[in-house]
C-alpha cells in the first residue's frame, strides 16, 4: 500500500493553516519544513499545522515540528499544532508519539481548526 504524502495552504481568519497528510519520516519531512520556511517567508507567523490525517512520524518527523516552532518563535509569532485526542486509530498518531518523547508540552496543542485559530485564552506552553 502507497501512502501519498501531501501539504495544503490556506488560510483562516489571521492564520495561515497547512494541513499535512500521510507519512511524516525521513523522505517527506524535509517537504513540510520548506513549507514552513515558505510561510514565514511571506511574513505569516500565526502558523496552525493540521497533523489530524498523519498516519505516522518518526524522528525527522518530530525535528520537523521543533525547528519549526524555534522558527516561528524567532519571529515573535505562533504555532499552534491540531492533534485530535480521537482519530481512525486510537487517537492521533503523532500526538502518541510526542508524548511519548516528552515534548508534547512545547507545543500549543488543539483538537480541530476552530479551536486552534480561536483567540480564546489558553495555557502557556514551555
Amino acid at each position: 500500500m502507497v501512502v501519498t504524502f501531501n501539504v495544503t495552504g490556506g488560510e483562516r481568519g489571521q492564520w495561515a493553516v497547512l494541513q499535512v497528510s500521510g507519512e511524516l519520516d525521513l523522505v517527506t519531512s524535509p517537504v513540510l519544513r520548506q513549507r514552513v520556511h515558505d510561510e514565514v517567508a511571506e511574513g505569516r507567523h500565526s502558523l496552525v499545522l493540521d497533523l489530524s490525517d498523519v498516519l505516522f512520524c518518526d524522528s525527522s518527523g518530530v525535528g520537523v515540528l521543533i525547528a519549526s516552532r524555534r522558527l516561528i518563535r524567532s519571529c515573535q509569532g505562533r504555532l499552534r499544532l491540531i492533534l485530535p485526542a480521537q482519530g481512525a486509530v486510537d487517537g492521533s498518531h503523532v500526538n502518541r508519539v510526542l508524548g511519548a518523547l516528552g515534548v508534547r508540552r512545547l507545543f500549543d496543542c488543539h483538537p480541530d481548526l476552530a479551536s486552534a485559530t480561536g483567540d480564546e485564552p489558553r495555557p502557556l506552553s514551555a
